[in-house]
């Protein structure tokens, strides 16, 4: 049997041998002039990472599945194997051992772990295929019953509530119904993290990945919509007054008021210090607003902003900012954008359907005296720096649903689909596909779980949620493309789901901060915030 924890420690020892050479070029040039080199740097530590939280995994079932531990060896085949040959930081940007002046490392990696690379992956990898066609998936449970009571609850809320109509909202670029929001609303969705005495659930980050998974697993949008609450509550609960935490978390957390998240400018994008929407007081001491906002999910149906503007002018950067708390009235039936002064139109996606993106326009829209969070000025991205870390790991935990989801559906579709005479699941090809996409989505799910571990534990995480939502991505798309491919042609009808799965799984790389910028924040985070 191959040695898991020798290859383990291997990996280890190549990860320090990369920091070490990225730290050492990094005196010689800032890091922004290597961003190949720290980026794949990160993706190395990711890796690794990705390999420990596998590893635990593995070892904390003790053997009772045995297909555990054939995913497990696949994992650390396949990201040993990357290591020493290439890994993929995109679908034409791979990251070699030379690129870091690590070929003599790289080549003790594999003298180390010959074993594990020489071993026949072909053969295991048709037997998980095999175990997955005849419906044995591995572990999930979390050796916990409220955590697996909540896991079990919220998938059969899904595959009755969600699965049999997502794919029709998202042809019909419908938003989530009202009854399903209230439905979603009962079961806790929206407080899962808020404190109980402000009305809320008071649980862990470990079940909001758990809950966030699970209906991410139907439709991303179901997933997604917890986030605007997962955002909203995390500011107020951490920065607010009593008098605004009094106000808004028990309403968030029953889903009476549903927030949506405005900070995103044109021509913006992650450089949030050079934002341009201001805010002003007004003779009375209220607050008005004037400027664009972009890529806002949710607007119209929303009842609360989370919205960052500039409210000293005179002060650079992100000195300047703050965040206020602006109500705004829902959408009616002829208009999107009621409250005065608030204008915006719809930005039209392939996917990540459900909640609708928009642009908006403020001219003069009014928000009450009290609407700065915490009272203060000039600390609005500090405020919200502060929710990274767990927005990042729920958005891990929605990709870890959708690569779920892509499995599933490709496997589906392989059992079902006969040529030549047999199921297709039977083809090698086919079979690879599905014991990799199955590999790919319990290392992710289990990076994402360390996490939310890490989070619940008090430490900053930046890093490791960094890392949980960079590699859940990559996850997500590529099940969704090996899905789509099982499909053939049909995968790129309208009519089949998996078709609506690949362009949900796009997005994934992109929001929440891209996956260049996990990249960067892992590697600057690691070396200690070298620049």
């Amino acid at each position: 049997m191959v040695d898991l924890r020798h290859a383990l420690t291997a990996g280890q020892a190549y990860r320090d041998a990369a920091q070490a050479a990225l730290a050492e070029r990094l005196t010689r040039a800032p890091i922004d002039h290597e961003q190949r080199a720290a980026h794949g740097f990160s993706w190395v530590a990711t890796t690794v990472a990705a390999l420990e939280a596998t590893w635990h995994w593995s070892e904390a079932g003790k053997g009772a599945n045995p297909l555990d531990r054939a995913i497990a060896t696949l994992a650390f085949a396949e990201g040993i194997g990357q290591l020493v040959g290439g890994l993929p930081m995109g679908q034409n940007e791979i990251f070699r051992p030379s690129d870091l002046g690590l070929g003599a490392a790289a080549r003790r990696l594999a003298d180390s772990c010959a074993d594990l690379l020489d071993a026949d992956q072909a053969a295991l990898r048709a037997d998980v295929a095999a175990a997955l066609a005849a419906g044995h998936w591995p572990s999930e449970t979390l050796y916990d019953a409220d955590l697996d009571a909540i896991r079990d609850q919220y998938r059969r809320f899904t595959d009755a509530a969600i699965i049999p109509h997502a794919h029709g909202w998202h042809l019909a670029n419908a938003l989530i119904p009202d009854a399903t929001v209230q439905a979603m609303a009962e079961l806790g969705t929206f407080g899962v993290c808020i404190p109980e005495q402000h009305g809320g659930l008071g649980l862990s980050k470990l079940v909001m990945c758990i809950v966030t998974e699970e209906l991410s697993r139907g439709w991303i949008g179901a997933g997604s919509l917890g986030t605007r609450s997962e955002i909203a509550g995390e500011l107020i609960a951490m920065g607010g007054t009593p008098e605004q935490k009094a106000r808004w978390l028990p309403k968030i957390a029953s889903g009476e008021v549903l927030p949506t998240a405005v900070f995103t400018e044109p021509d913006v994008g992650s450089d949030l210090g050079a934002l341009q929407t201001r805010a002003r007081r007004d003779g009375n001491g209220e607050w008005v607003i004037d400027g664009a906002k972009t890529w806002i999910t949710h607007a119209a149906r929303s009842d609360l902003m989370t919205l960052l503007a500039r409210t000293l002018p005179d002060a650079k950067g992100y000195a300047g900012l703050s965040m206020l708390l602006v109500p705004k009235p829902r959408e009616t039936a002829t208009d999107a954008f009621p409250a005065e002064g608030m204008s915006g139109s719809e930005i039209e996606v392939l996917g990540y359907r459900g909640m609708r993106e928009y642009a908006l326009q403020f001219d003069g829209m009014a928000a009450p005296a009290d609407a700065l969070l915490g009272g203060v000025e000039g600390q609005g991205f500090k405020q919200l720096m502060r929710t990274f870390e767990g927005a990042r790991i729920q958005t891990a935990a929605r990709a870890v649903g959708v690569a779920r989801r892509a499995l599933e559906l490709g496997l589906g579709y392989a059992l079902a689909r006969k040529q030549f005479g047999q199921p297709i699941v039977h083809f090698p090809r086919v079979a690879d596909k599905l014991a990799m996409s199955l590999v790919d989505f319990v290392t992710a799910r289990e990076l994402s779980y360390a996490a939310a571990r890490a989070k619940d534990s008090g430490k900053r995480c930046d890093i490791e949620a960094g890392m949980a939502k960079l590699l859940a991505a990559r996850a997500a798309w590529s099940n969704a493309d090996a899905g789509l491919q099982i499909h053939g042609g049909n995968g790129y009808a309208l009519e089949y789901e998996i078709s609506r799965v690949l362009c949900d799984a796009r997005i994934l790389n992109i929001f929440e901060g891209a996956a260049e910028i996990q990249a960067q924040v892992i590697a600057r985070g690691l070396l200690g915030g070298r620049n």
